[in-house]
């Protein structure tokens, strides 16, 4: 990280204003190329930019922001120029051009970050899931995550395992002195209040499902108003609804949100026990793959038939000829709007309490995983008798807490992170 970066990093042009961040140790000389001097740190000021051989690219507020107290821990400049597609490209060439800078990559301002200390593994974890929420939901446990709560959760169990970690060197160090004999009276206690904490923490809602959208799999026989409803509840024509048996021959999603809450529908092909139709054989075997999948069932089938708690529901529900339920848990039309808002609200109420809570922090695979083995260090930790295997379990645990932090990892893992972001971030 020697040279220094350069990227738009608002909008895609054209728009009003386009803020065009520089960062690395070139940044304060590449402000003074363009804007012909260095303004006062922290201050917008108005500039005239122009490049090497002197022609006007833009009159432009910037900002001279030196390290280390800078979101990417470097020294940085901001470029607020007019925001055309042409200023952009000119002052972008002309930066270019400088010596030392290049442009920037997917995330490497935030990977700079990271690699600065100026934010950790989990907070930069929920930067990326905050810029690619598309619900209120999303947003607010995104923001969570970003904001550094988990982190410093993770920080507080750390510094209780360092304490247990010190009893157990206490005992291991001076073991012939008397009052540093035997582990305190409290010490099994202690590990069981941290590995309860982290139960908790592992029993909330996962991220991915929150990322992903609440699974609503519609499922039941050929022509039983699967796609017309998908159709209904995702909001346009996404799946060919035909009174021809068959027409749905794969599995077809689309995300949608009510509420703030993210969904992801599934239309299905139709369930019937046996199809000479090599397709329709293929699309069968992946709808009861995604009945294994589904959060939740909307049953459209024969009363009694669907998987353990779909939800029975009474499709074409304004067609006379139509087989009724008996007891269904809503009765709709897709044609006629009937019943459809109260299945929705009800869809809304039972996301809400699988999703995670309103601005609460929510765990993805990795976390979890981490987690999950740090409460099993301090299991084994709680179950054995000898010092040295006591202390080898509370190592194990300290090493998970890093993990989850960024204070260890592999570069495979943060080139996945970091290339999730955008260009400029």
């Amino acid at each position: 990280m020697t040279d220094t970066i350069f990227a738009l990093s608002s909008g895609a042009p054209p728009a009003a204003i386009a803020v065009v961040r520089v960062s690395g140790p070139a940044a304060g000389a590449a402000l003074q190329a363009l804007a012909g001097h260095l303004p006062p740190e922290r201050r917008a000021v108005a500039a005239t930019l122009r490049d090497a051989a002197g022609a006007v690219l833009d009159r432009a507020l910037v900002l001279w922001l030196p390290a280390p107290n800078t979101a990417t821990g470097e020294d940085t400049a901001e470029l607020h120029l007019h925001g055309g597609r042409a200023v952009v490209a000119a002052v972008s060439s002309a930066l270019e051009a400088l010596p030392g800078l290049r442009s920037a990559e997917p995330g490497e301002f935030t990977r700079r970050a990271f690699a600065n200390g100026r934010i950790d593994l989990a907070e930069a974890e929920g930067l990326a899931d905050l810029l690619s929420a598309e619900t209120e939901l999303q947003r607010r446990s995104a923001l969570v995550m970003a904001g550094g709560a988990f982190s410093r959760q993770v920080e507080e169990w750390r510094e209780r395992l360092l304490g247990l970690s010190a009893a157990v060197e206490a005992v291991l160090d001076f073991a012939d002195e008397d009052d540093v004999a035997t582990l305190p009276v409290d010490f099994l206690q202690r590990i069981d209040g941290l590995r309860s904490d982290l139960a908790a923490w592992l029993a909330r809602p996962r991220a991915e499902a929150l990322r992903e959208g609440f699974r609503v799999v519609i499922a039941g026989p050929p022509n039983a108003g699967k796609s017309t409803l998908f159709n209904t509840l995702v909001q346009s024509e996404a799946a060919i609804a035909t009174p021809i048996a068959g027409t749905t021959r794969d599995v077809l999603t689309r995300p949608v949100g009510y509420a703030g809450i993210p969904f992801l529908f599934a239309d299905t092909a139709g369930l019937h026990d046996a199809t000479d139709d090599v397709v329709e054989a293929i699309g069968i075997e992946r709808a009861l793959e995604a009945l294994d999948r589904a959060d939740l069932v909307l049953w459209l089938g024969p009363e009694g038939e669907g998987p353990a708690g779909a939800w029975e529901v009474s499709a074409q529900c304004d067609r006379p000829q139509g087989a009724a339920k008996v007891h269904p848990r809503h009765r709709v039309s897709a044609v006629s709007g009937e019943g459809i808002e109260a299945l929705i609200d009800d869809l809304v109420e039972m996301a809400r309490a699988a999703l995670p809570k309103p601005g609460e922090a929510a765990l993805n695979q990795r976390q979890h995983d981490l987690l999950r083995d740090a409460a099993q260090a301090l299991q084994a930790a709680e179950d054995e008798a000898d010092p040295l295997l006591v202390a080898e379990a509370l190592r194990l645990a300290r090493v998970s807490f890093d993990a989850l932090l960024g204070r260890t990892t592999t570069e495979d893992m943060l080139d996945a992170l970091f290339g999730r972001f955008c260009i400029g971030k």
